[in-house]
């Protein structure tokens, strides 16, 4: 019989902006084939995390995904939903709201962030009492002199890929000190999944770093640009239609329910969509091809392939869920036929 770690992680109650926590429950094991049919529900105490009150304060975790814990010997982390004693979801629970079952929808996020230096409370490039020179070299850069914090960047991307997740990028972003990464996945629930865990990676890596990461989506104030969390989606309808007309018909969907997809793209959002750095306003709803400063912008390449692709929802904040997220676009794109 082996001994196995198991990581529970799950999204706590706080508000407006809900937290990872984690916890190590240890199995003994003959053959542990790392499957979910192998995992229990397990339980946590909510009252500590916003999600139950003192006097009945059980709720439980229900394993949703498992993947190897690169960073631990006989490790696996293992995503949960949470829910009531009664068995329903919990009211924090953004997962439980997916409309996908059928995987029909892909997603791929682009996650940026600051990393942040825990001695100083700055950006990794900002002096203490000063500021970096302006915005224009740190985009993709290479060298000291505009890059920090590659080290850990490239360890996170290793730890994502060693641990199964579908990662398919990195690079530096505009501002000194903020990066990005990028996860796709065929099914709205595993996008969701893959984003927590690598964001639970990466946290849990800057332990070791005495860093921490931001996602508040404009941290520094001022001419900087904030961070996003840009959402890439398709359904089979935008993969294969070939339509233009069928494009314009989807954009335009979002324009009347502009405020219900804002309610869910993260707090502080008002903060980053000014209009400036390549943001459109908050207030504002626009779509176009190849369109930074549009809320939706139609890829050039879904355009060469005869409107035959994807769209990116450029709205969504660095803060905020993917799962909440997912469930709003779907909820829009889905009635379209």
């Amino acid at each position: 019989m082996a001994k196995i770690k198991l990581e529970y992680i799950w999204l706590d109650g706080y508000k407006p902006t809900q937290n990872l926590r984690s916890k190590t429950k240890v199995e003994e094991h003959e053959n542990f084939q790392g499957t979910i049919e192998e995992l229990g529900d397990w339980s946590f105490d909510g009252s500590s995390t916003q999600q139950a009150e003192g006097g009945s304060s059980d709720c439980l975790l229900k394993p949703v995904a498992i993947y190897p814990d690169p960073a631990r010997i006989n490790g696996y982390l293992v995503m949960t939903e949470v829910y009531n004693a009664d068995g329903t979801p919990h009211e924090s629970n953004g997962r439980a709201t997916i409309d996908d079952d059928d995987n029909d929808f892909w997603f791929g996020f682009e996650q940026e962030y600051f990393i942040m230096d825990s001695r100083t409370q700055l950006p990794l490039g900002f002096p203490i009492g000063g500021y970096p020179g302006p915005q224009g070299m740190y985009y993709c850069s290479v060298g000291g002199k505009n890059t920090w914090g590659r080290d850990i960047v490239e360890e996170h991307a290793d730890l994502c890929i060693d641990a199964g997740l579908n990662f398919e990028g990195i690079n530096q972003e505009v501002a000194a000190g903020q990066w990005e990464f990028q996860l796709f996945a065929k099914g709205a629930k595993k996008a969701g999944d893959e984003i927590w865990i690598a964001r639970y990676l990466l946290d849990r890596l800057t332990e070791k770093h005495h860093y921490y990461i931001e996602y508040h989506p404009k941290p520094i104030k001022g001419d900087w640009n904030g961070s996003g969390m840009h959402a890439n989606f398709s359904n089979s309808i935008l993969r294969e239609c070939g339509s233009k007309e069928k494009y314009a018909e989807i954009c335009e969907a979002f324009r009347p329910v502009t405020k219900e997809h804002i309610e869910v793209y993260g707090e502080y959002n008002d903060e980053r969509l000014t209009g400036l750095h390549e943001t459109a306003a908050i207030t504002d709803f626009s779509w176009g091809v190849s369109d930074r400063g549009a809320s939706i912008r139609i890829p050039i390449i879904a355009v060469e392939k005869g409107y035959k692709g994807w769209l990116e929802d450029r709205r969504p904040a660095s803060n905020g869920d993917p799962y909440k997220i997912a469930a709003r676009i779907i909820k829009t794109v889905k009635p379209i036929k």
